[in-house]
């Protein structure tokens, strides 16, 4: 049987968007990478009776269950307080944790220059001292120490109860990961494993009518497909005897969209991308208008881009295309801003002007205004040149302005995916 697991994210700001929540995804990423399966992520505010609610709820289905947040030592912090609660534990002042607390404050009120009123601090600090009996103390990154609280009753799952800022979470991960509650928890669980192939371009009804096809070849995988920015994910997770019913699903994609399926392995398009740039020794430089770096941005976001990646000109106005990238007037005035011929130049020119192997070209209409019946909202011309290579593509994008920059910029990256290959 595979292990599960169940996370509890409480916090009002986060339940009402106000935050997002870093927490919930980042912990069913670790624990899947670890074989366990995340049944449930549930977000609540700061109500004690939700929280019992939603831990009561995970504890009867889960291995395991996580909290995130509420353990600060204002009056809505009552994790620690409402998991002893739950799992039939007493809380009890822990005296040296005390002394831990109360020195970490002090050191960071003196670092940032706080004002302390010392009986609030005091107060604050004891609450975040007292420990459930029987519980395991995970060590405070911040001000807030983590908990295992197994419970009291010696049988059911055990409570990790771990802080809300993501730094202090994964920075006592690895600590909770080896409490003996948790490795009891997870223990002689079967292995879950999980693949992820990657295709651009492929509807999902094509995709679906291929897994149909091959249903019987496929039992014991549970495949999910996500549609995102064009690209389209198959995340299959399986029992390490379901292997060959993976190895069945790769094949059947291979057969039925070879042309589409970019990752056979789950590398995302940007690690493609950068791979094959440094496999070549090759530089790359990009011209943007309408999505104004974003670009550059996504290729600067992996370690190491700078042997690759040597700058970007956001050329938004057409003066600024003409002194910056070369491009000629004459080129603007009879075809506009927005044209196949206009990406070229800007390609050829962020190429020429950063003395780069290849160069990228962007330039569209990003909205919600500016277009035209002949040059609408949504499209966008781009090219990706080399000294002998040419490769332009126009696409029309739906959405808001920031879904079609968005959007824009994946285009360009499995453009960028293209010439490389094929080179």
């Amino acid at each position: 049987m595979v292990a599960r697991a169940g996370i509890v994210v409480t916090g009002t700001e986060v339940l009402t968007g106000r935050v997002a929540d870093r927490n919930g995804p980042w912990l069913a990423e670790e624990l899947r990478r670890r074989g366990v399966d995340v049944g449930q992520v549930v977000v609540v505010g700061d109500r004690p009776d939700d929280l019992r609610s939603a831990l009561g709820l995970l504890l009867e289905r889960h291995d395991l269950v996580l909290t995130t947040g509420g353990l600060g030592p204002t009056a809505d912090d009552l994790t620690a307080e409402v998991v002893a609660e739950v799992q039939g534990r007493t809380p009890r002042l822990v005296p040296e944790l005390e002394t831990e607390i109360a020195a970490i404050v002090e050191r960071l009120s003196a670092g940032r220059g706080w004002r302390r009123d010392p009986a609030a601090t005091a107060a604050g600090v004891r609450k975040q001292a007292m420990v459930p009996e029987g519980a395991s103390v995970l060590a405070p990154v911040g001000t807030a120490p983590g908990l295992v609280v197994p419970p009291a009753s010696g049988t059911g799952a055990p409570v990790v109860v771990l802080p809300g800022p993501p730094s202090e979470l994964q920075g006592m991960w690895d600590d909770a990961l080896a409490d003996p509650a948790v490795q009891q928890a997870l223990a002689g669980r079967e292995e879950l494993r999980q693949a992820t192939i990657r295709l651009w371009g492929t509807p999902e009804s094509e995709l679906a009518a291929t897994l149909r096809e091959h249903e019987d070849e496929l039992a014991g995988l549970e495949v999910t497909t996500c549609l995102r920015q064009g690209e389209l994910e198959v995340v299959s997770r399986y029992a390490p005897a379901a292997a060959p019913a993976q190895q069945a699903l790769l094949a059947a994609l291979r057969a039925d969209f070879a042309d589409t399926l970019f990752s056979p392995g789950g590398e995302t398009v940007d690690e493609l991308v950068a791979a094959d740039l440094l496999d070549r020794g090759w530089t790359v430089a990009t011209g943007e208008s309408c999505t104004a770096g974003l670009l550059a941005g996504r290729l600067a976001d992996r370690p190491g881009s700078s042997a690759y990646l040597l700058g970007g000109l956001v050329t938004y106005a057409d003066a600024a295309k003409r002194s910056l990238l070369g491009v000629p007037a004459e080129l603007l005035e009879s075809v506009g801003a927005v044209s196949a011929e206009v990406a070229r130049a800007m390609a050829d020119g962020a190429r020429a002007a950063l003395g780069t192997d290849v160069g990228v070209g962007i330039t569209g209409v990003a909205g919600p205004g500016g277009g035209t019946p002949e040059k609408p909202v949504g499209l966008v011309h781009l090219c990706v040149t080399t000294a002998d290579r040419v490769l332009p593509v126009e696409v029309r994008l739906g959405g808001d302005r920031a879904a079609v920059r968005e959007r824009t910029v994946v285009v360009a990256l499995h453009l960028l995916r293209e010439l490389l290959t094929a080179s």
